[in-house]
């Protein structure tokens, strides 16, 4: 079955990185786009970072542009997010999401949090 297991959540403190994995199954993943989102208390869930199929093209949310970085390693059927400079306003659960033109597919989230 559809399987999206993110990992490499946790603490750490302001200004520093972390790196997120998202490991897909069950699917074709090379044909997914790819994409990071992320929900805080008491707020919506929003898009941070999202990759195409072919990997050409990377968008990403204002608030993390130069700080973040999305990609993927279609051999290992995996997606990352480099989160660096981390700030208080990152802590978030964030949640990985595969989309096709017919399917879209959610992870069940990892808990990053940012605090001293």
């Amino acid at each position: 079955q559809v399987q999206l297991v993110e990992s490499g959540g946790g603490l750490v403190q302001p200004g520093g990185s972390l790196r997120l994995s998202c490991a897909a199954s069950g699917f074709t993943f090379s044909s997914y786009a790819m994409s990071w989102y992320r929900q805080a208390p008491g707020k919506g869930r929003e898009l941070v970072a999202r990759i195409t199929a072919a990997g050409g093209t990377t968008n990403y949310a204002d608030s993390v542009k130069g700080r973040f970085t999305i990609s993927r390693d279609d051999a290992k059927n995996t997606v990352y997010l480099q989160m660096n400079s981390l700030k208080p306003e990152d802590t978030a659960v964030y949640y990985c999401n595969a989309r096709s033109y017919y399917f879209e597919y959610w992870g069940q989230g990892t808990q990053v949090t940012v605090s001293s």
